[in-house]
């Protein structure tokens, strides 16, 4: 059995703001590094991964880097792990009022000049049936987004109907077996000291 360890980058400037990121350059907060490192920590406590692998941008790509130097591996990128494309949302406020938006179907909005949550699960769960493929047996470290997260989320339960957005840092453990994805749950963090991660 394998499993895929799907880690959400620390947070970041935009996330510190309350904005959807408006440009892949957005680094990291110093809390955000303190973030990555309290996972990393539990990582490599609980698992012993083969690969760490992550988006482009470059909070995740930070996020990768703390995750791999304490595991003594190289990261890998995968552009098609990148953050959806906010479109004309890029740098407005999270509570920017939405046109068209469903709660109840929140996966079809579609930011205008964007992408809907459908089509990020489209390029990324092509990237993460790779991974599977490729690490059959291992534990492996996939550094992304939100949004992308819950695109996962989806392509590995069929569900769009439980996710809910993974915090900075957050985990989500997902076992595959013979090409399937057979489990997928969400890491809960138990407090706010050094170490908060618990299984």
């Amino acid at each position: 059995m394998g499993r895929l360890l799907l880690l959400r980058h620390g947070e970041s400037e935009g996330n510190r703001d309350g904005r959807f990121t408006p440009h892949p350059g957005i680094p990291l907060t110093l809390d955000g590094y303190a973030q990555a490192e309290s996972a990393a920590r539990w990582i490599a406590a609980c698992h012993d991964p083969r690969a760490v692998i992550s988006s482009p941008y470059v909070r995740a790509r930070q996020t990768a880097g703390v995750v791999a130097a304490s595991l003594d591996l190289i990261v890998r990128v995968e552009p098609d792990l990148r953050e959806r494309d906010y479109g004309r949302f890029a740098g407005e406020p999270y509570g920017t009022p939405r046109s068209g938006y469903d709660p109840a179907a929140y996966w079809t909005w579609q930011p205008p000049d964007g992408e809907s949550l459908i089509e990020v699960r489209d390029r990324v769960g092509a990237v993460l049936d790779r991974v599977a493929e490729a690490y059959p047996v291992d534990d492996v470290v996939v550094v992304s987004h939100g949004a992308v997260m819950l695109a996962l989320w989806r392509h590995v339960t069929g569900t769009w109907a439980e996710p809910r957005v993974v915090p900075n840092a957050g985990i989500v453990e997902v076992e595959h077996r013979d090409g399937i994805y057979v489990a997928a749950r969400q890491v809960q963090p138990a407090g706010d000291g050094p170490d908060p991660w618990r299984r």
